[in-house]
């Protein structure tokens, strides 16, 4: 932990502090609640660790910054089944630290992101705010956008496997796992999407190899996961892989619509009410 006295002052003077801890164990494509508690090597991080704490840790973070409004954010599957009782321990942790919460389950494709991406966020002010959250719209209702508007650049050369299933998708598929069950019998190959020109592009995920394009049957390519994730073009990703930094992100777009919302809610006009300096 730093100490206070380390952390530059302007820490301590925040309008928001936005988090997104690392959500691998709660994904439904995961393992949920074998991975619970227990520390591995995950790729978010260079040492063995459990990743399901790290909600807790960042309200650590509010808790000694205190700032006027907290954004978090996860997976869907954070507020299924047996993972309700986080959500539960987070409402009370940073209700025990002076703050009043609520949490909307937001979708990416009606906020003007060209993919299907389902975000939990919460929203966390202090509890003397003269402010009811519940007063924040959070209803979106922008214009679906189709994978063909987003598609660029040349795609990836498939593997004669996937070739193979490619040639024999239908219309109506979603997985590269409805072909192979029509092939063989069996399922397999279901954590490979298929993006329709037709309809929004699915759920960007970390694993480049897993989502192709339906008309050329091909992979998709860099540019399909950087406009789809709605990143800078001239984003600079580093060594890493686009589809992993896209697929491990937030759209910067659905960040930018929760934060327009909650300035246009009036969240932030309890400083003065508090004898704040407004900015």
């Amino acid at each position: 932990k730093i100490p206070n006295e380390e952390i530059p002052v302007e820490l301590f003077d925040l309008d928001i502090l936005d988090g997104s801890p690392p959500c691998t164990t709660f994904s439904m494509a995961g393992d949920r609640e074998e991975s619970w508690g227990k520390k591995k090597k995950f790729r978010e991080g260079q040492a063995e660790q459990t990743l399901d704490d790290l909600s807790f840790i960042f309200i650590e973070t509010v808790d000694k910054l205190r700032p006027r409004v907290v954004i978090m954010e996860n997976v869907e599957g954070l507020i299924k089944g047996e993972a309700w009782s986080y959500v539960q321990k987070i409402y009370k942790q940073l209700h025990d630290i002076g703050y009043q919460v609520k949490h909307w389950l937001l979708k990416g494709e009606h906020m003007g992101v060209p993919q299907n991406r389902h975000r939990v966020i919460f929203v966390a002010i202090k509890k003397d705010a003269d402010f009811d959250l519940n007063d924040i719209n959070m209803v979106f209702n922008y214009e679906p956008i189709l994978f063909r508007e987003v598609k660029e650049g040349l795609g990836r050369k498939p593997s004669e496997k996937a070739l193979e299933l490619l040639n024999a998708a239908k219309e109506t598929d979603t997985l590269l796992s409805d072909a192979y069950e029509r092939l063989h019998g069996k399922r397999s190959w279901f954590t490979h999407s298929l993006c329709r020109d037709g309809y929004v592009m699915p759920t960007v995920v970390a694993g480049h190899d897993c989502m192709w394009r339906f008309t050329e049957k091909e992979g998709c390519s860099d540019k399909d996961f950087i406009n789809a994730s709605t990143f800078p073009q001239d984003y600079d990703f580093g060594k890493e892989k686009v589809s992993y930094i896209c697929g491990m992100s937030v759209p910067p777009i659905m960040i930018k619509r929760v934060v327009t919302r909650l300035i246009e809610s009036g969240v932030f006009d309890y400083k003065q009410t508090n004898n704040e300096v407004a900015p």
